[in-house]
């Protein structure tokens, strides 16, 4: 029976589905902006989105507005900070020859996430849920290596790349996690939506000063560009959103394993817009992925 607990499953896809887009808007601004340039327009220009919704939530629910513990902050800046620095690792494997070495050790981020969750918040998994995150993570390695790109395999540098950006993403998940339920007094979607606010204002505020003192010229190319950022602003918050509101009812390991889904939505963009077949391989992984994510959804 579907339960309002079970809202986690929907609210996941349409975040998987939202960081899709936005990554395909992201990488095609990496080029004019640079890594920390493309890396900031999604919190600069999707801090103004997230008041917006904040604001929707608030007259929607009735909520007031919240009063977090102080352990809320730390568990802010760790989910904030990581953030960065996980989307920046990405960004800069998405120009390196090993992407694709690097995009499979990157992949470990649900099993990194499950650990970090049991660790720093007691998450526990039943044995199922452990077994579907090992199937998927294996499929979506298997769908995300190429022909001769084991050769990358014995290069350090995508190693650490993969496995750091990984390990930031888990801490980003469990961090935002840990600060949503510290909220008391307030709806699951009001906490959800307070910490997107603050998380991306402390991101906002982090980076576009590091790109003062850094590159100044990259802001102004911001603004040159404003138009597709705002509009890759706009998906970062809308992914968000409901990222967070994932986190606010289950373990952000699963949250972060059924988003393996987006590899699904990626491959059917490009087998539908580029008319790019499936390979063997690649069919196998994504059998393997069904097969964890359907085993995570009803376990």
């Amino acid at each position: 029976m579907f339960t309002a607990a079970s809202l986690w499953i929907p609210f996941t896809v349409v975040a998987a589905a939202g960081q899709v887009a936005r990554n395909a808007m992201q990488r095609q601004l990496t080029g004019p902006l640079g890594t920390w340039g493309a890396t900031n327009i999604r919190f600069l220009f999707g801090f103004p989105f997230a008041v917006l919704f904040f604001a929707g939530v608030l007259a929607f629910t009735g909520d007031a507005m919240p009063s977090p513990t102080p352990a809320f902050w730390p568990w802010l800046l760790l989910g904030a900070l990581c953030q960065i620095v996980a989307t920046g690792l990405m960004l800069v494997a998405m120009n390196d020859r090993s992407f694709v070495v690097t995009t499979a050790y990157l992949k470990t981020e649900a099993i990194q996430t499950a650990i970090f969750g049991f660790v720093f918040l007691g998450d526990h998994l039943t044995t199922l849920k452990v077994i579907a995150i090992l199937i998927a993570t294996i499929g979506v390695v298997v769908t995300a290596l190429r022909p001769g790109g084991e050769k990358g395999f014995a290069d350090w540098r995508p190693t650490v790349i993969g496995l750091v950006s990984a390990a930031a993403f888990a801490l980003s998940a469990n961090g935002y996690r840990g600060a949503i339920i510290t909220i008391g007094g307030a709806s699951f979607v009001t906490a959800a939506t307070y910490t997107l606010v603050f998380g991306l204002f402390v991101q906002t505020l982090i980076l576009t000063i590091y790109l003062l003192a850094r590159a100044p010229k990259v802001l102004s190319d911001i603004l040159r560009l404003w138009k597709p950022s705002l509009l890759a602003g706009f998906m970062g918050a809308f992914a968000s959103q409901f990222w967070f509101l994932a986190f606010a009812l289950t373990a952000a390991a699963n949250v972060r394993t059924l988003a393996l889904v987006e590899v699904l939505f990626a491959q059917a963009v490009a087998y539908y817009s580029f008319k790019q077949p499936l390979s063997p391989r690649e069919l196998f992984g994504i059998a393997l992925i069904v097969v964890g994510v359907g085993l995570l959804v009803a376990a």
